[in-house]
């Protein structure tokens, strides 16, 4: 779970480092879009890599960010499935990595190995 989560990081962030070096050397229609775009990219890549952290350290807190890259990820993937060519495939991938972490992170073991009591839970005394 922590490796999908970490997975997806790494390749947002790639694509941002790309799109900045594309803007920054190559010959872009907006170089200003394209160097935003990757900063922006860069940036979101490394919620799921601080999250991924944070799910190999077993900390509480990083279950929210994970489970919110899933979800954010889920009309990404969807997007890319109704376009053409090779984004298809990229599609089923991220949605199948989306889907796959989202089913880790609702796991009853998960819960528990993260310390995250349930509703109506009473703390240990």
């Amino acid at each position: 779970m922590a490796g999908l989560n970490a997975l997806e990081g790494a390749a947002l962030a790639l694509g941002g480092i790309y799109m900045l070096v594309m803007g920054l050397l190559g010959r872009p229609e907006s170089p200003q879009q394209a160097e935003m775009g990757g900063l922006t990219l860069i940036a979101l890549g490394l919620i799921p890599l601080i999250a991924s952290r944070g799910l190999l350290r077993r900390r509480s807190w990083s279950r929210g960010p994970a489970l919110i890259t899933q979800i954010i990820a889920l009309p990404v993937a969807w997007t890319l499935l109704r376009s053409h060519g090779a984004l298809i495939p990229a599609g089923i991938v991220l949605a199948a990595v989306s889907l796959t972490a989202l089913f880790q992170l609702a796991r009853p073991t998960t819960r528990e190995a993260l310390g995250i009591r349930g509703p109506g839970a009473t703390p240990e005394a």
